[in-house]
């Protein structure tokens, strides 16, 4: 995507922003890793904060909407300080959380607040007034139909923990980059992170033993974790297919392991 930077932005739009920060007195542009139009740090007298956005004619603009309104609901999220609509442009302002990405190898000391931050996440409804499509629905076609239980639930579901998307802090682990959240079983994260832990090291039996210390998780049906298992490694090897991106054939290889790991086990 064509990132724009702060200083390119509509008068109006900066003008709006400022309303809520005060005078920014410089930005650092975000790397590749955030898809968004515009994504930035401000620097401002008061401290940091990101922003990130899109133009109103942008036709995802109503996905940064939706983010924020997850976002407000999400637990261990960045606040979300204030949304503006100027210039041409859609922006949010959230928290600046100082950070850096967990460690999710054998052995890191990052896996117990990481334990923790996904007990509070398997705790958290999904909201209601947000309209987005669930799990099942959403992986439709890369499980048996009949399976489709498995994959059903109320709960707030990120969908995306990578360790990019998290930053360890001295208050634990926060989760960063609501977009891609949905509706889902409640142990549905813990089962994502099972695949990267996979990636970052773990047989699937040692990423296993780190998911199970999450009462959610360890309370799912087998055969529902299974389900998952097979659904997202069929997912990742679609994408891989379709899109062979340079991350995507070691996922996909994790991801491969622990849907095996979950047939020996059924």
């Amino acid at each position: 995507m064509d990132r724009t930077a702060w200083q390119e932005l509509p008068p109006a739009a900066r003008e709006a922003v400022e309303k809520h920060t005060g005078p920014v007195e410089h930005a650092d542009t975000a790397g590749n890793g955030v898809m968004s139009r515009l994504a930035c740090t401000l620097h401002t007298a008061s401290g940091r904060l990101f922003v990130k956005g899109t133009r109103l004619d942008d036709e995802a603009a109503w996905m940064y909407d939706y983010e924020a309104r997850v976002t407000r609901c999400a637990p261990r999220a960045p606040h979300v300080l204030w949304q503006v609509e100027a210039g041409g442009w859609l922006l949010i302002g959230y928290e600046f959380i100082d950070g850096h990405h967990p460690g999710l190898a054998p052995g890191s000391p990052d896996l117990a607040p990481l334990v923790d931050t996904l007990t509070a996440m398997s705790a958290v409804p999904w909201p209601e007034a947000v309209r987005k499509k669930p799990l099942h629905v959403r992986w439709a076609g890369f499980f048996p139909a009949d399976r489709t239980p498995d994959l059903e639930g109320g709960a707030l579901v990120h969908s995306d923990v990578s360790a990019l998307n998290m930053l360890a802090t001295a208050d634990g682990i926060r989760l960063l980059d609501w977009a891609l959240a949905c509706p889902g079983p409640n142990w549905a994260d813990t089962g994502f992170t099972v695949v990267r832990l996979v990636h970052a090291g773990h047989t699937p039996e040692q990423a296993e033993e780190v998911a199970r210390e999450v009462l959610a998780y360890r309370a799912a049906a087998p055969t529902a974790v299974s389900t998952f298992a097979h659904a997202l490694h069929a997912l990742w090897e679609s994408r891989e297919r379709a899109d062979p991106l340079p991350h995507r054939a070691a996922l996909t290889a994790a991801a491969r392991s622990w849907a095996a790991h979950r047939d020996l086990i059924r």
